[in-house]
């Protein structure tokens, strides 16, 4: 089991798409994938067509089974989750979609509980996922956009950290700053935690006949930040925030169409990259800006 966590200091910039698209295609490529919403907006969750409200549903949110845990109480995570998998009915191929959904209250809670007993409670979600990794082949981790105990234990418990930028000057900083946190992970949890950073991913991008001089410095500053982008970026695409409403990600509805197709691409990168040295990954060239349109 790999897990992957896609994450950034700076919201709005299409951490939550990258995540269920990222995991609806290695789905669809025939993985089993678990998709682990992180973030009490549980944005994630109503990607997939899950929006959890009250009595039992709650019960089966991730923020209560990790309040559960944190106090001791041995709550399973299989009875938690969600089978998504009817989402790939018309592939033959597709391997299963599962997700832990969260909800804004009981995720909440479950933060302050984490962040009240430190540094010792980070490695948590890493633990849980340990106890079901013969389940799954890859899980991918949609995380807070703020810094927070959260977001911490987002990263503990990844093994490959992906980050998103759009064309903005403070996307690139957002990126950067995750970037640099992922190398304090392994000192903040004596060891056990160490994820690899495996590079970013401009989202909402122009096709480059619409380039102007900001998207080019955005682009260059993603090289010159050590932010490894990935060959591959996501064009803007009206498809990918409208599938939302539909509760099936756009990999999956326009699987044949660019979404579907650039998402593909992205995985097909990322899982490269994990089987590579950082030595051989490859990035986009610089470019010059007088080559762009103005």
């Amino acid at each position: 089991m790999k897990v992957i966590a896609v994450a950034t200091q700076k919201g709005g910039v299409g951490k939550t798409s990258t995540t269920v698209n990222l995991g609806a295609s290695l789905a669809l490529a025939g993985a089993r994938v678990l998709v682990v919403d992180l973030d009490p907006q549980a944005q994630a969750g109503t990607a997939l067509g899950v929006n959890l409200s009250d009595g039992e549903q709650l019960a089966r949110s991730l923020g209560w089974v990790l309040q559960g845990r944190l106090q001791g109480m041995p709550l399973d995570l299989a009875t938690a989750w969600y089978d998504r998998s009817e989402l790939l009915s018309e592939w033959e191929d597709a391997g299963t979609l599962h997700l832990l959904a969260s909800e804004e209250s009981t995720m909440t809670s479950a933060q302050d509980l984490i962040h009240r007993k430190g540094y010792h409670a980070t490695p948590i979600v890493r633990r849980m996922l340990l106890e079901v990794a013969d389940l799954f082949d890859f899980v991918v981790i949609d995380t807070p956009p703020a810094v927070s105990s959260l977001s911490a234990t987002a990263l503990a418990a990844a093994d490959y950290v992906v980050t998103v930028c759009v064309p903005e000057y403070p996307a690139l900083k957002g990126a950067a700053a995750t970037r640099g946190t992922v190398a304090y992970v392994k000192d903040r949890t004596g060891g056990e935690c160490d994820p690899q950073y495996l590079g970013a991913v401009l989202n909402r991008s122009n096709p480059p006949s619409k380039w102007k001089a900001q998207e080019v410095n955005i682009r260059n500053g993603m090289l010159d930040a050590d932010l490894q982008p990935f060959m591959t970026d996501i064009r803007i695409d009206n498809r990918i925030s409208d599938s939302f409403a539909y509760g099936v990600p756009a990999a999956v509805r326009f699987a044949s169409h660019a979404p579907g197709k650039l998402y593909g691409q992205l995985m097909t990168q990322i899982l490269e990259r994990i089987q590579q040295p950082a030595q051989k990954w490859e990035t986009p060239e610089p470019i010059e800006l007088e080559d762009s349109v103005e």
